[in-house]
């Protein structure tokens, strides 16, 4: 088990905006400025009702710190393989912990769509009910199958933070989205921050035992159980429940487009509805190589980051089988990873470089570090390192997260852009599941933590190559295009910019006949 991660967050998440952790996980959008309201549209929602959406905004990020604080989260799989619960290395590796990968894949569609539909707070009360019945099932549960339903309570915790990451933006116009979107992330780090300092001082100063540490874990889901009962109830959102504002709007325009194409067939109720379009729109995404790349990244890089989560406490328990629980530092470690991920979050944001050159050769660097770390975390034999190895791990993912969420969100509209996000999240999950199948599942080749590690070492090195491959490739054509301009040749566009597409430039058509930046 891991603690949420949400340094991006970016909730998520999981897929809509900035990410957070298993969370780190959840995301957080980047809304492009053409996105706020004309002044023609009259009064934004923040002149009309300042104090309303202020004190709303408050109470959401309260509920997100609170909902973090699970202070025996990094102490789970301590608590699964000791004296008290008794599970062998072996349960825990091959048949406990896969089940949350495949409980996440199922659940993960089925929130992202009720959390539009149901308008965010039902599924954030899902999530508070979710994470009392993991804790229930980990302090009464003693069966093999009660600890694989845990983990089916995990993946709903993990797919249901969607609705963390998204409910805020229905609370505000579009001119504070990315305001709100950096107080709701604080929020969520402080919480796992907190959470895990609060673990560690439990265990190493006070003394207390697993079952008493959950047993405290469950007065405070509790409480955020009932927090998410007094959430308001927005009266929007992104896909099913549009304002009649921006149905009126769109109406219009279709009767624009109507009258100056008379001749054109109109189209079925289905397709003119908004998630439909936005999934038809999705074959002109791929096509652009920024948001490709930066897909890919997330996708591939996403899937062996959480993998490295999932079992990383077991690799712990193993490398230094502690006897005393005043010897477990799973709560620190956690809480270092967590303030250096948000460090370097933060740092990347000031990074400015020529992303249309060097993307590629930034995301090789960096994956093949992650690759030299997890090949120490496999091999070392010293649990001081195997802690730092995990650190520097997340700190480095963490700091491309912000760089590939701009690079995605900043040339598409907010609904697109969650859209993409989900999907990204979508298939990672997929091949998450197909990666624990095979390796770690009892099913299939069933390898010890150990071998895991030694598998996501290979998997980080063949991304490495691919992606120093491909910055080869680009960096070449660059130069040899500046080479030609400067001899007087005819300017021509690179095929791999990733540059993002800035509010004045020229927005390339839609399917439909409309631009993604309507």
């Amino acid at each position: 088990m891991v603690a949420d991660d949400t340094a991006g967050s970016g909730d998520r998440s999981e897929g809509e905006k900035e990410m957070d952790l298993k969370e780190d996980g959840d995301v957080e959008m980047v809304v492009p400025a053409s996105e706020g309201p004309s002044p023609r549209e009259g009064p934004t929602e923040a002149a009309v009702e300042p104090r309303k959406w202020k004190w709303a905004v408050i109470f959401l990020c309260f509920f997100g710190f609170m909902s973090s604080i699970k202070p025996g989260e990094p102490f789970i799989t301590p608590y699964l393989l000791s004296t008290e619960k008794n599970f062998t290395r072996q349960e825990v590796t091959n048949e406990i912990t896969p089940v949350l990968t495949y409980s996440y894949m199922v659940v993960l569609v089925p929130a992202f769509l009720l959390t539009d539909l149901l308008r965010y707070k039902p599924v954030l009360i899902i999530q508070g009910i979710s994470q009392v019945a993991i804790w229930i099932l980990l302090l009464l549960g003693t069966t093999l199958l009660q600890m694989q339903f845990m983990e089916f309570f995990y993946g709903i915790t993990m797919a249901c933070r969607v609705a963390y990451s998204s409910y805020i933006f229905s609370m505000v116009s579009p001119a504070l989205y990315q305001r709100v979107a950096g107080y709701s992330r604080t929020a969520v780090l402080l919480g796992v921050f907190t959470s895990s300092v609060l673990g560690q001082l439990f265990i190493s100063v006070g003394r207390v035992s697993f079952y008493t540490l959950n047993a405290i874990s469950i007065g405070f889901v509790s409480f955020s159980l009932m927090l998410s009962m007094f959430l308001p109830w927005p009266k929007r959102s992104l896909f099913f429940n549009r304002t009649q504002n921006q149905e009126q709007k769109e109406v219009a325009a279709k009767s624009e487009v109507a009258a100056m194409n008379p001749k054109e067939k109109p189209k079925s109720r289905w397709r003119d509805s908004v998630l439909p379009q936005m999934l038809l729109e999705l074959r002109n995404v791929v096509r652009r190589p920024n948001l490709r790349l930066w897909s890919l990244w997330w996708i591939f890089n996403s899937t062996g980051y959480y993998l490295v989560l999932f079992y990383v406490h077991i690799l712990w328990n193993k490398v230094y089988p502690a006897t005393e629980n005043k010897n477990i530092y799973n709560g620190g470690v956690e809480a270092a990873s967590t303030l250096l991920s948000a460090i370097t979050s933060c740092a990347a944001g000031f990074v400015t470089i020529r992303w249309n050159v060097w993307s590629e050769l930034v995301i090789g660097v960096i994956t093949a570090l992650q690759a030299a770390l997890l090949l120490l975390m496999g091999t070392t034999d010293n649990i001081w390192i195997c802690y730092a190895a995990y650190v520097l791990f997340r700190g480095f993912y963490q700091c491309l997260v912000p760089i590939a969420t701009f690079q995605i969100a900043s040339s598409l509209n907010k609904e697109l852009c969650a859209l993409v996000f989900g999907i990204n999240t979508f298939f990672g999950t997929i091949l998450k599941s197909i990666i624990n199948l095979i390796f770690a599942d009892k099913r299939g080749l069933g390898l010890d933590v150990h071998s895991q590690f030694l598998v996501y070492f290979v998997y980080f090195t063949i991304l490495t190559v691919v992606y120093l491959v491909c910055a080869a490739v680009v960096i070449i054509r660059h130069y040899r295009n500046e080479a030609r301009e400067g001899a007087g040749a005819n300017k021509q566009a690179t095929p791999t910019e990733l540059s993002p597409v800035t509010a004045d430039s020229e927005v390339e058509p839609l399917s439909n006949g409309n631009s993604d930046k309507a």
